[in-house]
């Protein structure tokens, strides 16, 4: 449970912050936890009842999704969806109440009042702590039904960049699992304060920077949401200890902070997940704020963590997403064999962070799911394809579904990027397969060049032939100022070619 992960600590520590604004204690979390459940409670919503949630980025959703977590189950939802998207979502989830702030304008409003959703709204005095709500108008006194580590407590869709997005049902178990790992990996202490720059409706942001940094007794600091401009400020103002985000956002910050800025950063570490992290983008980030940057490896079924690069004086291998850090770890062939150490394979994880399925859908279970040779459960398809080398560390090479398949010659998209980002005006760089008439599929990359440089198409590919084989060099290269991405700020290779009207 949420309260349980969270009971340990002093009522007066700072627990969720927000900038320019005074924090939330952990007594008043704890205290604010109990009311939002018995509101709940009052509304007629139930623990095995999904609550769609709805809110910008902030210290508010933070809480709202700790308080619905603890005594429902939280759905949130990215803010930014058109109204069929609610619609689609909401409905899918078989939500039983919408969650959004007073006076919102959301078209999730008008999706719920389509399908019959309860809407409930949220609202706080100016001066509350971050955080502090009050849902109007719910006057509940009865607590929730006493819930197990078995309980669905979040539900998430997958991304569904090549079918329907799948629902994926996460434990307080599953949560409870992966904070821990997440705090164990990071050395995690109430002495810590994380700047969350994730997006709140993402298993990322929840899980690696809410729910870790308070299961350790640290303060949480919310921000409105990634903002480049405002990051130096806030380094400044806040004075974090670590935080977590997405490749692309890093290299937006190196972009506006330079090492020789001189920082003075209060920062113990920098973590990274989501997307594979260039390496020389982690030796910038480390030359230019002064402390360790660690690469993790996660996803929503895992809720977050699998692998994670150890804390000095422990090796971080660069280009690696680090050792096992929760769940086992294993490399496995087509047919679920699995496979000696150094073997090309698809990663596969088994662990007490993992989901126990996906809701209403045998098929991708069936596809996704097989069971261990040793008795101890089943493993997890991810999906990625990797090795594992003598030490443990794992080594991403792509998404099977990522691979460039270029006449039966098979390319990473990952070493791509990392050759080409080598060559001095590139600056961000993602590589994807462009459909072909004869060759089925070829190499093509989009460059942002770094302000003020410049190179054509050809000094990249001359660049880039110097490098890699033949078959690898990019036969397409796009020149843009930003890198497409996902609403999580995440690189989207799979239908890239498509959605940029390519084919």
């Amino acid at each position: 449970m949420i309260q349980d992960l969270i009971a340990g600590h002093p009522d007066d520590g700072p627990a969720i912050g927000a900038p320019d604004r005074p924090s939330l204690t952990f007594g008043r979390l704890r205290s604010l936890i109990d009311k939002t459940g018995a509101a709940l409670t009052g509304l007629g919503v139930s623990r095995s009842d999904r609550v769609a949630i709805v809110l910008p980025n902030g210290p508010e959703m933070a809480t709202v999704f700790l308080g619905v977590a603890n005594a429902a189950v939280a759905a949130p939802l990215n803010p930014s969806y058109k109204q069929d998207e609610f619609e689609f979502y909401i409905s899918d989830l078989n939500a039983k109440l919408l969650i959004v702030e007073k006076g919102s304008t959301s078209p999730a409003v008008e999706a719920a009042g389509k399908l019959g959703v309860t809407v409930a709204t949220i609202e706080w005095p100016d001066d509350a702590p971050a955080g502090d709500f009050a849902i109007s108008g719910a006057a509940g006194t009865d607590a929730p039904t006493p819930g197990t580590k078995d309980d669905a407590c979040l539900v998430l869709h997958t991304s569904g960049t090549t079918s329907r997005p799948k629902i994926v049902p996460l434990s307080h178990g599953n949560l409870e699992a992966s904070a821990h790992n997440i705090g164990a990996s990071l050395k995690l202490t109430d002495k810590d304060r994380c700047l969350n720059v994730m997006p709140l409706f993402h298993i990322h942001g929840l899980i690696a920077a809410v729910l870790s940094g308070i299961a350790a007794g640290g303060e949480v600091v919310c921000t409105p949401g990634f903002n480049a401009l405002r990051f130096r400020r806030w380094l400044d103002d806040i004075k974090p200890t670590w935080y977590t985000a997405v490749p692309t956002m890093h290299q937006a910050i190196l972009s506006r902070i330079k090492s020789s800025d001189g920082i003075e950063s209060s920062l113990r570490l920098i973590r990274s997940s989501s997307a594979s992290l260039p390496p020389q983008t982690m030796k910038t980030l480390e030359d230019t704020f002064g402390c360790p940057v660690v690469e993790a490896y996660g996803m929503t079924e895992a809720a977050h963590q699998m692998a994670c690069n150890p804390l000095p004086p422990a090796p971080r291998k660069a280009g690696t997403v680090g050792i096992a850090a929760g769940p086992e770890v294993a490399i496995a062939d087509a047919s679920g064999q699995i496979l000696n150490q150094g073997a090309l394979g698809e990663i596969v994880i088994s662990g007490a962070n993992v989901t126990a399925g996906y809701e209403n859908n045998p098929t991708a279970n069936a596809e996704n799911f097989f069971d261990r040779t040793d008795g101890k459960g089943r493993w997890f398809r991810t999906g990625d394809q990797g090795t594992l080398d003598e030490e443990g560390y794992l080594s991403i090479t792509g998404r099977i579904k990522e691979i460039i398949n270029r006449g039966g010659e098979k390319i990473s998209p990952r070493e791509v990027d990392e050759v080409l980002l080598d060559h001095e005006a590139v600056g961000q760089v993602v590589t994807f397969a462009l459909p072909h008439d004869t060759l089925g599929e070829d190499v093509a990359a989009i460059i942002v060049l770094n302000e003020g440089a410049e190179a054509n198409e050809r000094e990249i590919r001359d660049f880039a032939a110097t490098r890699l084989a033949a078959f690898k060099v990019p036969r397409n290269i796009f020149f843009m100022d930003e890198i497409p991405k996902g609403a999580t700020g995440k690189l989207q290779r799979i239908g890239l070619a498509e959605k940029l009207g390519l084919v």
